[in-house]
């Protein structure tokens, strides 16, 4: 009989504490490497107060402030901004040993980066959230809608498909036991190129109009925005290789109206001085289109907006 897999997670913001809660909640052994909030959830536990399955609340968490006081896991679940990713790399080697990774981050390329960073022995996945959801407090998340995440295989020991479907369908099914939708990627970078489509355009205006997704959809103008600079992402995808269906764009936009309104991920990262994830999210992307003579004009001024209020905080 094989045994139940430990899973770790580092990082207990939106994302971590989401996922790391319902994977508990499902009888997982799960441990979480954590930092600023270690004394909270230490002491009071895990919260989510969803408006999808109630509240919830996870006591005596497997807690841990040091890297070496945490067990080895046969899955990592990486929640942190990646922003700090180059400082999590060592971390990472020493968690999960031969374990599989999952980048749960946005943003284009972030495996790329990170991979000469560990050690072969590892497998690297990327984990695409749809869920909103923001922390409210150390060790408290509100989620307000969604909840499901995708996997696709990065590199690692696994070379040939099947093998690296079985991984696949491995980590896809630990969610899917916690009751949360989740599927196997074939194509992980085109299924982030798909995410950056509402990414792109939400988190950083978000910012520059101190605005949620609700805010920003009821107006003409910055609708037409949206719309824009969902294009750009589409047609980049496209000349970068990684076609879109054409009708991508406007299915977000209408399933954007449907949901509650949202503060995306950049826009709380902007209201507690936090660092932008504007390098993943609006750097490497740009990059890439330039490579192959593709403008994104829109796209480049939001990121050198997005730029200029960083460097202006304190």
């Amino acid at each position: 009989m094989t045994a139940a897999p430990r899973i770790g997670i580092i990082g207990c913001g939106a994302i971590g504490g989401f996922y790391g809660l319902m994977l508990a909640r499902a009888g997982f052994d799960v441990h979480f490497l954590l930092r600023s909030e270690f004394t909270a959830v230490a002491s009071e536990g895990l919260r989510v107060n969803s408006a999808v399955h109630g509240s919830l609340h996870l006591d005596n968490v497997q807690a841990y402030p040091s890297v070496t006081d945490m067990p080895p896991c046969d899955w990592l679940l990486v929640a942190a901004k990646t922003t700090s990713n180059a400082e999590l790399a060592p971390l990472i080697s020493q968690a999960a040993p031969g374990a599989k990774v999952v980048l749960m981050q946005n943003g284009l390329d972030v495996e790329d980066e990170l991979r000469p960073l560990l050690p072969d022995s590892l497998h690297l996945l990327g984990g695409l959230c749809y869920i909103y959801a923001h922390r409210s407090a150390p060790g408290v998340v509100e989620h307000q809608a969604l909840g499901g995440v995708n996997l696709g295989y990065h590199s690692g020991p696994a070379l040939d498909t099947e093998s690296r479907q079985l991984i696949l369908e491995q980590g896809t099914g630990l969610f899917q036991t916690a009751g949360l939708a989740s599927k196997a990627m074939a194509e992980l970078k085109q299924a982030r190129w798909q995410k950056l489509v509402w990414n792109a355009p939400f988190n950083g205006l978000a910012v520059l109009l101190n605005s949620g997704t609700s805010a920003l959809m009821s107006n003409a103008e910055s609708r037409a925005l949206i719309a824009a600079l969902m294009q750009e992402v589409v047609e980049a995808a496209s000349a970068c290789g990684y076609p879109l269906p054409a009708e991508f764009a406007g299915k977000l936009l209408a399933a954007t109206e449907r949901t509650p309104d949202y503060l995306p991920s950049m826009y709380h990262d902007f209201a507690l001085q936090r660092p932008l994830e504007v390098h993943a999210i609006y750097a490497v992307p740009l990059a890439a289109a330039a490579k192959v003579d593709c403008a994104m004009p829109r796209t480049e001024m939001l990121y050198q907006s997005l730029r200029y209020l960083e460097q202006r905080q304190p």
